[in-house]
């Protein structure tokens, strides 16, 4: 095996002519990896400040052993890895089975939950928990269907729901009861199905406000009652018809839920990017469409809900899209033309987008700083505790490869500071002193938070938001939610120390049990996260 060599002299001079750095507001990267030793398609971080990722076992050998000689097979290297945050250190992890497209979910008791996979991981679950020296656990037959490209969400009981994957036109649920120990048919996904490109995989899931999951799938969208199996709400088509879902793959979150104490609470889906309709098949045999370069936002809780159309500043496929603690949005990574699938994209996006969705139409989108490395298919972005974004994978193809191709396979792992990490803000950059980290908290309950600020406060510009940690894959930030926690009031008790009163959310319809990053923010500077477990 080969180490990964950089290619940093004329192909990086075109990739940058390809995606100018122009009018770049802000942000920086940072290498923090130079080789993880495997590609990091899938990420989660978990409550231990560590993210586990991992690639496909399939690949061939990685260019990380496994510890103490052990082996799967005639395979003696890992496909999975534990990255320290803290130390900036990695382990090895041992799967057993074929991960590759998969997906997951977080427990409320802080355990990994992941589902499904390739050949001999399709009816796998997996369990990892978040402890010292821990390796992953495998069921072997822990699903009812075949999942590979499905989607998982965490839903206010407890349970996961995973729904759909490739030639599964239906939704089971984890773990299983007598009652539940089957699948259950949802047409959506036949319907959303395009013949040669499917174009409905890995489906945008979300928990509305009301308990219902918000399923989008190609270029349209249901609320769907998953107790009762039935439709509630169908959504109009996105003007103009393109898809969104992968492979012609675009990314969506739900924006951050604001007002948590109303007696209607808005929530607001934005999608984001994609491939024009027949790009994957074009990209297959040679030619590679430019990408979309529209969002698309609409309040999904009115009741005549309609799509609004917005520019990005480039077109992009493949990109992810996170959440960030100050209430923006980051879209990274991703390619201007193609699809996603083996070798089907070209010309990196290397500039990462803020956008700001309480800023007035045609003013939300804010280009930053490039990075020098491409993250093409199988990228992976995810949010830290202190703010910034991990970011890593990119492999294009169906083995490691390291020389004499478009886009090697990237070992390497980065991360991106959003301004906001920007030393000139240290004045008014909060710093939580209580509760302390892996505190837990009960739902509709009041929480004091203390807090310090160097600097002068503006009472009038502090906010306190939950963050929950994604599962990154395939450009979807699944379980991925933000909440705007009511304040009530802010006041001095000392010396740059101060008090903020918040009412915590009401119901697992708003916040599903388990573990949040919580952030004081400040004149739009978020602290520092820490842990917090809401039952």
């Amino acid at each position: 095996m080969k180490h990964p060599t950089l290619i940093l002299s004329t192909f990086l001079l075109l990739l940058l002519s390809i995606s100018p750095p122009a009018h770049a507001a802000g942000g920086k990267w940072q290498l923090l990896q130079q080789n993880i030793g495997i590609s990091a398609m899938h990420m989660q971080l978990l409550h231990n400040d560590r993210v586990v990722l991992f690639d496909r076992t399939d690949f061939g050998k990685s260019n990380l052993s496994l510890p103490d000689g052990k082996c799967v097979g005639n395979d003696c290297t890992a496909h999975s890895a534990e990255y320290d945050v803290t130390t900036n250190t990695f382990r090895p992890l041992t799967v057993l089975s074929d991960v590759w497209c998969s997906s997951g979910s977080v427990a409320p008791d802080g355990r990994l939950i992941q589902t499904g996979g390739f050949t001999n991981g399709e009816r796998r679950v997996r369990i990892f928990e978040p402890c010292t020296g821990c390796d992953w656990k495998e069921i072997e037959n822990g699903l009812a269907a075949r999942r590979w490209y499905a989607t998982d969400h965490i839903l206010p009981d407890g349970r996961q729901i995973i729904i759909g994957g490739r030639r599964q036109f239906n939704y089971e649920f984890y773990p299983k009861s007598a009652s539940t120990n089957k699948v259950f048919s949802l047409p959506f996904l036949v319907q959303t199905n395009d013949p040669d490109a499917e174009n409905n995989l890995y489906p945008f899931v979300f928990l509305n406000v009301d308990g219902n999951l918000f399923i989008f799938a190609n270029n349209r969208a249901i609320l769907f009652d998953y107790v009762k199996n039935n439709v509630v709400k169908t959504y109009p088509q996105i003007p103009g018809g393109d898809p969104r879902s992968y492979p012609s793959t675009g990314s969506a979150v739900l924006l951050p839920l604001k007002n948590l104490k109303a007696r209607s609470i808005e929530a607001e889906v934005l999608v984001c990017g994609g491939a024009p309709t027949g790009s994957y098949i074009k990209a297959t045999k040679g030619t590679f469409t430019g990408a979309l370069n529209t969002c698309a936002r609409i309040k999904i809780t009115d009741p005549n809900p309609q799509w609004v159309m917005e520019t990005m500043p480039q077109a992009r496929v493949m990109g992810d899209m996170t959440l960030l603690p100050d209430g923006t949005v980051l879209l990274i990574n991703g390619a201007s033309n193609g699809a996603a699938g083996w070798e089907l994209g070209r010309n990196p996006v290397l500039n990462p987008v803020v956008y700001r969705p309480d800023n007035a139409a045609g003013s939300r989108f804010e280009q930053q700083n490039p990075t020098t490395i491409p993250r093409m298919y199988h990228s992976t972005a995810v949010l830290l505790r202190d703010g910034r974004v991990l970011v890593g994978g990119s492999n294009p193809h169906p083995n490691y490869e390291f020389t004499n191709v478009l886009f090697p396979t990237e070992l390497r792992v980065e991360a991106f500071n959003p301004d906001y990490l920007d030393a000139k803000y240290a004045n008014v950059r909060p710093k939580i002193v209580s509760p302390k980290s892996q505190a837990k908290i009960n739902y509709g309950k009041k929480l004091t938070i203390r807090f310090s600020v160097t600097g002068t406060l503006a009472t009038n510009s502090v906010s306190v938001t939950m963050v929950a940690p994604s599962f990154t894959t395939h450009s979807f930030s699944m379980n991925h939610r933000s909440l705007v926690l009511a304040s009530d009031n802010v006041k001095s008790v000392g010396k740059s120390a101060y008090e903020v009163e918040v009412t915590t959310p009401a119901s697992g319809n708003l916040a599903p049990s388990g573990y949040y990053l919580l952030y004081v923010v400040h004149q739009q500077i978020p602290s520092d996260g820490i842990w917090v477990q809401i039952m």
